[in-house]
C-alpha cells in the first residue's frame, strides 16, 4: 500500500507538478484538478485525441441526496458514492472518484503487458472452470478475452475499458449470440467492433433491438430498465466504473421514449402500466 501511495505521488508530481501530492485529495477544487490532469495528459501524448474533455451530468432532483456523474475522455464514467446534500458537493465527490481512478490508471500495473495478460487469463480460466488450453482457442470465451487483451497490448485499463463495454453491451443485447449463429468467428467480431466507438449510432441500433424485443415480450424494456437503474445506483455507491450500467440505461431509455411515443409498438398489459410510469420517470 505504501508503494502504491508513493507511486501515486510520483505520478501527481509528473502530471501536476505545481500541486502538493500530500494535499491533492484534500483540495476542494478537485473539479479543476481533474480537468487539469486530462488537459495535461492530452498535451503530453494526445490521450484519446478524438474525445472531448471531462463532462459532468447532474441528475434532476427536487432535493438531496444529489447525484452527479463525470465522464472522462475515452468514455469511462464515475459518480459520487457519498450522500451529498448539494449539487456542488456531488460534483466534487464524483470528480474525486474520477481523479483517483485516473491516477491509478497511470500505474505500471494498470497497463496491459504480457505479465498482465497471463494473470488475467488465469483468473478468467478459474472463473469459468475452463483450462489454459482455452486461451489459445478464439472460439471459447477465454480465448476471445485473450485475443482482445493481445490486440490491446500497451494500452491502459481505461483505454481498454471502452472496447470491453461494447462487448458487454453486445452480450447483454443478444447481438453476440446472433453473430455466432451467422457463423462469424469471435476474432472477426472483435476485429470489426474494435474499429468503432460507442456512439449515438450504435446506441440507436441497440435501442431498435430492444423495441423489437418489446414487440415479442411486452414489458421487457421496463423490466430491464428497472434492473439497469438499480445496478447503476449500486455500482455508483460502491465507487465502481459506471459506463456499462449507464449505457444500458441510455439505450433502454431511448427505446422507452420511442415506445411511449408509439403505444402500438407493444400490446397493453400489466407491465405497460409500469412502462408508462418509467416513461414519466425518464
Amino acid at each position: 500500500m505504501d508503494r502504491t501511495l508513493e507511486s501515486l505521488r510520483h505520478i501527481i508530481a509528473q502530471v501536476l507538478p505545481h500541486r502538493d501530492p500530500a494535499l491533492v485529495f484534500k483540495d476542494l477544487n478537485v473539479v479543476s484538478m481533474l480537468q487539469e490532469f486530462w488537459e495535461s495528459k492530452q498535451q503530453q501524448r494526445a490521450a484519446f485525441p478524438s474525445e472531448g474533455m471531462v463532462v459532468y451530468e447532474s441528475l434532476p432532483a427536487p432535493g438531496p441526496p444529489f447525484v452527479s456523474y463525470v465522464t472522462l475522455p475515452g468514455g469511462s464514467c464515475f459518480g459520487n458514492f457519498q450522500c451529498c446534500l448539494s449539487r456542488a458537493e456531488a460534483r466534487r465527490d464524483a470528480a474525486k472518484v474520477a481523479l483517483i481512478n485516473s491516477l491509478f490508471n497511470e500505474l505500471p500495473s494498470r497497463r496491459i503487458t504480457k505479465e498482465f495478460i497471463m494473470e488475467s487469463v488465469q483468473e478468467a480460466v478459474a472463473s469459468t472452470s475452463g483450462t489454459l488450453d482455452d486461451a489459445d482457442d478464439p472460439s471459447t470465451s477465454v480465448g476471445a478475452y485473450h485475443y482482445m487483451l493481445e490486440s490491446n497490448m500497451g494500452k491502459t485499463m481505461l483505454e481498454f475499458q471502452e472496447l470491453m463495454t461494447i462487448f458487454q453491451l453486445l452480450h447483454w443485447n443478444g447481438s453476440l449470440k446472433a453473430l455466432r449463429e451467422t457463423k462469424c468467428s469471435r476474432q472477426e467480431v472483435i476485429s470489426y467492433y474494435s474499429q468503432y466507438s460507442l456512439d449515438e449510432k450504435m446506441r440507436s441500433h441497440m435501442a431498435l433491438d430492444w423495441i423489437m424485443k418489446e414487440q415479442e415480450a411486452p414489458g421487457i424494456v421496463s423490466q430491464e430498465l428497472r434492473t439497469a437503474l438499480r445496478q447503476l445506483e449500486e455500482a455508483r455507491k460502491a465507487g465502481q466504473e459506471l459506463r456499462f450500467y449507464k449505457e444500458k440505461k441510455e439505450i433502454l431509455s431511448l427505446a422507452l421514449t420511442q415506445i411511449c411515443s408509439d403505444p402500438d409498438t407493444s400490446s397493453p398489459s400489466d407491465d405497460q402500466l409500469g412502462l408508462t410510469a418509467l416513461c414519466s420517470y425518464h
